[in-house]
């Protein structure tokens, strides 16, 4: 008798959400509008600086060369990701907004979490093209053609919607929610499996899978390409050469350095950080998926001749 009662107890204390609420950064509600000035203006120039690195490369036959098709790509793919969630959280900010649908929710997740894994994947790409570049330079132009770039592209998003489509089916499966208040800005996974009156051990396992499978994999290849990157530029007898071929590296430097510490910091903090604050962890989360589209056009605009010419070009005509 005593098994059925707290059995009913549990029943009557779970349930299954239509939509759930997002706190925004919790213990910081009454700061919200002050916090929304900075965030909406990362935001701005996150988009207006991608669409302006994507409309310079594209009008400009300059241009139309794989290192900077490469950047196009990764403009677009940052132009979508904070567009992604951008907004709600500002709605969150400024209009108290926190409601979403269960399946914008996922919806909201999916599309985060692939875009930065397809981001993960132009990083490899580009890296791997600054490598034959300098390693391999007379056979460039015939390694790295337009069919190589699309079929990457392809293999990236595919993989990005291979791995992260089983989270809403997992997700969907969960019988009952102890919750529906999301104590974060965003879907983030575990944040919504955490929120489950269930085993949640399977998502997580298979969260940590698809992690190393995307960041562990990328980054590995990232580094073994730049060892052999550094190896040939130091082993060029001229210190102008050398010059030149690390300053065509540089801007793909800091913007996977960004990139892959913020998000390392970001998923190390949720699974392991029980001692960091939770708003401190939220704000970094955030910063990790707005900042990286802020700097990456800053980095190439400024550290690239071609993009940075042609960008001024555009600004004298208009």
């Amino acid at each position: 008798m005593f098994a059925v009662d707290t059995l009913q107890e549990m029943m009557n204390l779970t349930f299954y959400p239509t939509y759930f609420l997002l706190v925004g950064i919790p213990g910081l509600e009454h700061e919200h509008i002050w916090i929304s000035i900075p965030f909406c203006i990362i935001y701005i120039f996150a988009l207006l600086g991608n669409i302006m690195v994507m409309v310079v490369i594209i009008t400009s036959p300059r241009l139309h060369q794989p290192m900077f098709i490469f950047v196009s790509m990764l403009a677009f793919d940052d132009g979508l990701l904070c567009t992604s969630f951008a907004p709600k959280i500002l709605s969150i900010f400024w209009f108290k907004n926190r409601a979403i649908s269960f399946n914008g929710c996922l919806l909201q997740m999916f599309f985060i979490h692939s875009f930065t894994s397809i981001e993960s994947g132009f990083l490899l790409s580009m890296a791997y093209d600054r490598y034959i570049a300098i390693y391999k330079p007379l056979q460039y132009s015939s390694i790295i053609t337009r069919r190589l770039i699309t079929r990457l592209a392809i293999v990236f998003v595919v993989r990005a919607v291979v791995l992260i489509g089983p989270f809403l089916v997992m997700i969907k499966r969960f019988p009952a929610f102890k919750t529906n208040v999301i104590a974060h800005s965003y879907c983030e996974h575990m944040a919504v499996v955490k929120l489950a009156a269930a085993d949640i051990r399977v998502n997580s396992i298979y969260g940590l899978f698809v992690a190393f499978t995307v960041v562990g994999v990328d980054l590995l290849f990232i580094f073994f390409s730049y060892i052999m990157i550094f190896n040939t530029v130091f082993s060029l007898p001229s210190r102008d050469a050398r010059l030149k071929a690390f300053n065509t590296c540089t801007p793909h430097m800091c913007v996977f350095l960004s990139f892959y510490s913020m998000a390392l910091f970001s998923y190390l903090s949720h699974r392991y950080g029980e001692k960091i604050p939770p708003d401190v962890h939220i704000i970094f989360s955030d910063i990790y998926l707005l900042v990286p589209p802020m700097l990456n056009p800053l980095v190439y605009g400024i550290k690239t001749n071609q993009i940075r010419e042609e960008i001024w070009k555009l600004i004298k005509k208009h």
